[in-house]
C-alpha cells in the first residue's frame, strides 16, 4: 500500500489482502473486456464462491456498421451470447448470466442525465441484493469513452449502495491506473484459459459479422494474473 510519506506503491496478493473475502462484481464496458481485463479475477472469485456477477454496460453494436436496424439487433443478440459463453468458461459452475445494461456503444450518457442516474440506482440495488463488497471496473484514465463512463458509473453506484463497496480499476487499453493507492494481484489463470474465454467473442475476432472492428490479440492478452488498482485508500 501507499503512504503519503513514502509515496511507494506495494503489491498485495488478493488472497493476502483485506479484500480476500470480498464478494466481487465485475463491470465490463463491452462484452470481451471482462475477459481481457478481469478474467483471472472472475476465475478466482468464482472458485472461492465470491463472484457476485458480471455486468456489461453497452450493447456492443458499435463494432460494426449496420445497413439496417435488424443487422444491429442481430449483433446485439450475438454479443450477449458470446459474453455469456465467455463468463461460463471463466467461472465454470459458479457462473451467473451477465447483466446487460444496453447503453449504446460509444455513445455514453453523462453523469446527471436520467439514464445515467437510473443505471447508477440499478447497480446500487444490485450491490445490495448480491452483497457486493468490491467492484472491478475499467479505470477513468482509459482512452475509450465507454471505459471512462463505466468508471464513473461504478463510483456513483458504490456511493449509493448503502453498504461499503470498494472500487478497483483494471486496465484493458490503457496503462496502469494513475494515482493508485493500493494494488492487488489475482492468482494466475491456468494456461490458455484467458485465450479460450476470449475465443467466445467470435464477432470481434473473425469476419463472422462482416467488415468492422477486429480485436487484435497479439499483445492484447494480459499476463496470467490480473492487477487491480484502488485510488481512494491508504494503508
Amino acid at each position: 500500500m501507499v503512504t503519503p510519506k513514502s509515496g511507494r506503491l506495494a503489491t498485495l496478493a488478493l488472497e493476502c489482502s483485506p479484500w480476500r473475502s470480498a464478494r466481487w462484481l465485475v463491470i465490463a464496458p463491452h462484452a470481451d473486456d471482462e475477459t481481457l481485463g478481469a478474467g483471472a479475477l472472475i476465475r478466482q472469485a468464482a472458485e472461492t464462491g465470491r463472484l457476485a456477477g458480471v455486468v456489461v454496460l453497452t450493447d456492443g453494436a458499435g463494432s460494426h456498421d449496420h445497413p439496417d436496424t435488424a443487422s444491429r439487433a442481430r449483433l446485439v443478440r450475438l454479443r450477449r451470447l458470446e459474453a455469456g459463453r465467455a463468463v461460463r468458461r471463466l467461472a465454470g459452475a459458479a457462473a451467473l448470466s451477465p447483466v446487460f445494461l444496453d447503453w449504446m456503444d460509444a455513445r455514453p450518457t453523462p453523469p446527471g442525465s436520467p439514464v445515467f442516474e437510473a443505471t447508477a440506482r440499478r447497480l446500487a440495488t444490485l450491490c445490495r441484493e448480491r452483497c457486493v463488497d468490491a467492484i472491478a471496473v475499467t479505470g477513468p484514465d482509459d482512452p475509450h469513452c465507454d471505459h471512462q463512463a463505466a468508471a464513473q458509473l461504478a463510483r456513483h453506484a458504490a456511493e449509493r449502495a448503502r453498504r461499503r463497496v470498494a472500487v478497483f480499476d483494471y486496465a484493458v487499453w490503457g496503462a496502469a491506473s494513475s494515482g493508485a493507492r493500493v494494488r492487488i494481484t489475482t492468482r494466475p489463470l491456468s494456461g490458455g484459459l484467458r485465450a479460450y474465454a476470449l475465443s467466445a467473442h467470435q464477432s470481434q475476432l473473425t469476419p463472422k459479422f462482416g467488415r468492422g472492428f477486429r480485436l487484435q490479440t497479439d499483445g492484447r492478452l494480459r499476463p496470467a494474473s490480473d492487477t487491480l488498482y484502488r485510488r481512494d485508500a491508504y494503508g
